[in-house]
């Protein structure tokens, strides 16, 4: 059986107050298959579908883990968020860099999403009702984008007070755990989305009410470097097969009418929202 990797890192404190949850209370203990400087592995009795990876380096440049794990499922970060507003948080979002590269990846790279994953983490994270904390997608940002397999971060923010809060990352990770263990079902529509703010609100309603599950997310500050073959590759980057380019349609500005072109230029089918 193929894993799913979850992925924290002793440098982020999100990461470290989820990983001691799961070792502390979900019983992943030390399986000496990768112990060594770069991190140790973990594993649980009760969760035979995961695994714990806890890295001694940032999550954002972890592109080499298909070396050490080459069979795994999927890639799951877990990581701190961090905003200027302090507002308590819990996110999720696919990686990748639309342009330049500042926080890891390589530029102008998508990496590979699995959308049913998101979709699930989403729907289980809403509906464990975590009480204080705003829950939402994030469009596509930041590494790693290289890895061969699926990955996708859920955040726990969005300051050093949420870090720590041990409440929430029970909550994320029992919702996790869940999702992992009742197996993920694909999604029956999948779509790129294009358009709105950092935090698409329209495309996270889509999520949680429509059979829609989402690869690649590039937000309105994004649209310079969406062309013919930034578009090909979100599309692409998508162990789902995309069917659907979602975009919304007062969140383009001026890239409008050029969006509009591309979206219907690859013949899938073009939903606004």
């Amino acid at each position: 059986m193929r894993d799913f990797i979850l992925v924290a890192s002793s440098q982020d404190l999100a990461g470290v107050t989820m990983s001691d949850y799961l070792r502390s209370k979900q019983g992943f203990a030390p399986d000496g298959l990768h112990d060594r400087k770069e991190g140790q592995s973990f594993s649980s009795p009760a969760h035979s579908s995961a695994k714990l990876y806890v890295a001694n380096e940032s999550l954002l440049t972890l592109e080499t883990l298909d070396t050490t794990y080459p069979d795994a499922r999927a890639f799951v970060f877990l990581s701190k968020h961090r905003s200027d507003s302090g507002i308590p948080t819990l996110t999720c979002h696919c990686t990748g860099n639309f342009a330049d590269a500042p926080f890891g990846g390589n530029p102008k790279e998508m990496a590979v999403a699995l959308p049913s994953l998101q979709k699930a983490y989403l729907k289980a994270i809403t509906n464990a009702q975590v009480p204080g904390y705003d829950v939402i997608i994030e469009a596509t940002h930041h590494g790693p984008t290289s890895l061969k397999k699926p990955v996708l971060f859920v955040e726990l923010g969005s300051s050093e007070k949420q870090w720590a809060d041990r409440g929430a990352a029970k909550a994320m990770c029992d919702s996790l755990l869940a999702v992992l263990a009742n197996g993920i079902k694909p999604c029956e529509k999948v779509a790129v989305a294009i358009g709105g703010t950092h935090y698409p609100t329209k495309f996270n309603k889509l999520l949680l009410e429509s059979e829609f599950g989402l690869a690649a997310v590039a937000s309105k500050h994004a649209l310079d470097a969406i062309d013919e073959a930034m578009l090909a590759q979100m599309i692409e980057k998508s162990v789902e097969k995309v069917t659907h380019i979602v975009l919304d349609a007062k969140g383009l500005g001026s890239h409008k009418d050029r969006i509009m072109r591309l979206a219907e230029n690859t013949g899938l089918a073009v939903l606004k929202v």
